[in-house]
Order: structure tokens, then C-alpha cells, then sequence
């Protein structure tokens, strides 16, 4: 009786490593997949799915972890798992991809109109400070402080245009776009203090 248990210990033995030898490949494969696919995507993963991806990575060194430990049955019944992560951070990826995409398009129409506008704002501002600063007395309509106001407001408007142009010169018309509306902003505003009325369009 003993003989047969220790045959029968001896034969499961042999079962179960068998079973996990088999499920080596596959284990070993599901891994490799994973952290290919993985590998190819990061750096746009990175850029627009940052918090997807760290979850991601954790549940790859997990496997990882199990397959250094050879659990390779734990490794077959969590790839599944972490392959529909891994596809949820591909749609993720894409998708705001994408939308970085379109919104650098629209920025990108919108610097043209901004980029003629703005700096024709600025000239007419210039102008009419110099011609105001030259003069013995101020308008009618013009205080002091609305002057001084109106220079400030020309100075801060020229700031940021020069951001705004070093943003679009970087690759980035999205922040350009911001800088020069808030230099358009401005631009308006300063207009207003020396009484002149923006340009239509």
C-alpha cells in the first residue's frame, strides 16, 4: 500500500511538473507579447496616458515577477487580464492622440489670423504712444493714468506676443495661440485707454 502511494506522490510529481513545463512557452510568450507591445507605444503612452501606463507597467512587473519565480500558471491566468489593460492604453493613446492632433490643427489656423492681427495692434498702439508721448498736452477724453495705463499695457502686450512667437517657433501653436489672445486681450484694452477703436475683423 505504501509502495502504491509513494508511486502514485511520484506520478503526480511528475504531472504537475509537466503541466508547468507546458506552461512555460506560453508563459514566457505572453510576457515577451506584453512588454513588446508595450515598448511600442511608451513614449506616446507617456505623453498622453501617463496614469494608464503606470498601471500598465505595474501589472507587467507582476508577471514578470511570476515568471522569474516560475509560476508559470500564474503568469497564463493574469495575461489575459494585463492584454485588455494594454489594449484600453492603446485606445487611450490614440484617441488623445488624436485629439492633440486636431486641436494642433486648429491652433495652427488661428495663429495665421492672430499672427497678422496682433503685431498690426501693436504697431497702431506704438504709434499712437509715441505720437501722445511727444505732445505738450494729452487728448481730450485721456488722463494721465489712462497714458501711463496704455504704455504698460503696450509693454505687456509686446512680452507676450514674443512668448507667443517663441511658443509657435517651438513646435507648440496650441500655448502660442493662448499667449497671443491674452497679448490680444490686452492689445484691446490698451486701445480702449487711448480711445481708439479696434480694428475690424
Amino acid at each position: 500500500m505504501r509502495t502504491a502511494v509513494k508511486w502514485l506522490s511520484v506520478l503526480l510529481a511528475a504531472s504537475l511538473l509537466a503541466a508547468c513545463a507546458g506552461q512555460k512557452e506560453p508563459a514566457t510568450k505572453a510576457v515577451a507579447d506584453i512588454e513588446a507591445s508595450l515598448a511600442a507605444m511608451r513614449e506616446d503612452a507617456t505623453k498622453y496616458a501617463a496614469n494608464e501606463l503606470q498601471q500598465v507597467e505595474v501589472a507587467l512587473l507582476s508577471l514578470k515577477d511570476s515568471l522569474a519565480k516560475k509560476d508559470y500558471k500564474a503568469v497564463v491566468a493574469a495575461a489575459p487580464a494585463v492584454s485588455t489593460q494594454l489594449a484600453s492604453l492603446q485606445q487611450t493613446v490614440t484617441a488623445k492622440r488624436d485629439e492633440a492632433h486636431a486641436a494642433m490643427a486648429a491652433a495652427g489656423e488661428e495663429w495665421r489670423a492672430l499672427s497678422a492681427e496682433v503685431p498690426d495692434m501693436v504697431a497702431a498702439i506704438q504709434s499712437r504712444v509715441d505720437i501722445l508721448s511727444q505732445s505738450k498736452k494729452l487728448p481730450k477724453g485721456i488722463t494721465t493714468e489712462a497714458f501711463e495705463s496704455a504704455k504698460t499695457g503696450l509693454e505687456s502686450m509686446k512680452t507676450a506676443w514674443q512668448s507667443a512667437t517663441a511658443s509657435f517657433g517651438s513646435g507648440d501653436p496650441v500655448k502660442a495661440v493662448e499667449q497671443a489672445k491674452s497679448a490680444k486681450d490686452t492689445g484691446t484694452a490698451t486701445l480702449a485707454a487711448l480711445g481708439m477703436a479696434p480694428k475690424a475683423g
